[in-house]
C-alpha cells in the first residue's frame, strides 16, 4: 500500500468523523424529531452559522461514503472482497439515507426560519402541521438508515477479519459491537430516536479510530 492510499483513506475517516462530530455538537440549535415552533426563532437567531454546520455535518456523512469506498477497494483478498464490497454497499446506503433525511430538518429548518420570522403563533403551528407527512417519512429514512448501517457494520468487520491491515482487533470488534447495537435499538424503540445518540458519538469514535489506524500501523 503506496502513502497516498494510507494518506487518503485515513484523512478520509479523521475527515468524516471531525465533520460529524463538531458539524453536530457546534450546531446552536438542534432541532428534535418532530418541529417545535421555537426551532425557527432558535434557528433564525444564528441562521448562517447554523447552515455552515449543518451543511459540514452532512458532508461528514459523504466524507464517510468515500472512506468506506476507498478502504474497500484496497481488500486484495478474494475472501475478504466478497464480504466487504456488499457489507459497503448497504453501510453506505445507510449513511446517504441518513444524510437525506437530515437534510429535511436542514432545509425546513433554514427556509422556515426565514419564511416564519414575524408570523403568529398560530401560523408557525399551522406550518408544522403541514410538515407531519414529510416529517413522518424523514424519521422512517432515519430509522431504515440506521439499520442499514449497522448490519453493513456488522458484515463490514466480519470481512476485515479475513484481510491483514492496520485494523487491531478491538477496532473490528467495537465495529461489530455497535453494528448490532445500533439494530437492536432501532428495531426495540424504533420510535424513541434519541435512545441512539449515544451510538452516534461512539460511531464516530470508531470512524477516527480507523483513520488513526492508517497512520499510526502503516
Amino acid at each position: 500500500m503506496s502513502n497516498f492510499e494510507i494518506s487518503l483513506i485515513g484523512s478520509l475517516f479523521l475527515a468524516a468523523a471531525l465533520m460529524l462530530y463538531l458539524g453536530w455538537i457546534l450546531l446552536p440549535a438542534k432541532i428534535g424529531i418532530f418541529f417545535e415552533p421555537e426551532d425557527f426563532a432558535a434557528v433564525g437567531s444564528h441562521r448562517r452559522v447554523w447552515i455552515w454546520l449543518y451543511r459540514i455535518y452532512l458532508f461528514g456523512y459523504v466524507a464517510a461514503v468515500m472512506a468506506f469506498v476507498a478502504l474497500a477497494a484496497i481488500i486484495t483478498e478474494p475472501s475478504a472482497r466478497v464480504i466487504v464490497w456488499p457489507a459497503v454497499a448497504v453501510l453506505n446506503a445507510g449513511l446517504v439515507m441518513t444524510s437525506l433525511a437530515y437534510a429535511f430538518y436542514y432545509h425546513f429548518g433554514a427556509w422556515g426560519s426565514v419564511d416564519m420570522e414575524g408570523k403568529s403563533n398560530e401560523e408557525v403551528l399551522e406550518f408544522i402541521v403541514s410538515l407531519r407527512v414529510g416529517t413522518e417519512y424523514a424519521t422512517c429514512w432515519i430509522r431504515f438508515g440506521r439499520i442499514f448501517i449497522g448490519v453493513g457494520q456488522l458484515v463490514f468487520v466480519l470481512g476485515l477479519l479475513k484481510q491483514a491491515g492496520p485494523w487491531p482487533m478491538w477496532l473490528i470488534v467495537l465495529g461489530g459491537v455497535l453494528g448490532v447495537a445500533g439494530i437492536l435499538l432501532t428495531l426495540e424503540w424504533p420510535d424513541n430516536l434519541d435512545y441512539y445518540k449515544p451510538l452516534f458519538y461512539l460511531d464516530v469514535f470508531w470512524l477516527a479510530a480507523l483513520g488513526i489506524a492508517f497512520f499510526t500501523f502503516l
